[in-house]
C-alpha cells in the first residue's frame, strides 16, 4: 500500500494559467473606473475588446497598450 508522501508525489504540479483576457467587471477593476464607463468606452471604441458572440472580454495586453497611449496623449497627466 503506497504511503501518504508517496501518492502526494503522483499529483501533477499545475501551473496558473496566465489570463490572457479580462472580463468586463474585471477589465473596469483594471482600469479603476467604473463597470458603466468601460462600456461607454468600448461602445465609441475607445477602449480595445473581443467580442465572443454576446460575450465580451478585453486582451490583457491591448489594455495595457490602451493605458500608454492615453499617457502618451495627455502629457504623461492623468
Amino acid at each position: 500500500m503506497p504511503s501518504e508522501d508517496s501518492a502526494e508525489r503522483l499529483q501533477p504540479v499545475l501551473e496558473p494559467v496566465p489570463r490572457l483576457a479580462l472580463k468586463p467587471a474585471d477589465a473596469a477593476r483594471a482600469l479603476a473606473i467604473s463597470p458603466r464607463k468601460l462600456w461607454e468606452l468600448t461602445a465609441r471604441g475607445e477602449v480595445p475588446a473581443v467580442r465572443h458572440g454576446k460575450a465580451v472580454t478585453y486582451p490583457v495586453e491591448l489594455l495595457r497598450e490602451y493605458l500608454r497611449e492615453a499617457a502618451q496623449k495627455n502629457g504623461g497627466r492623468t
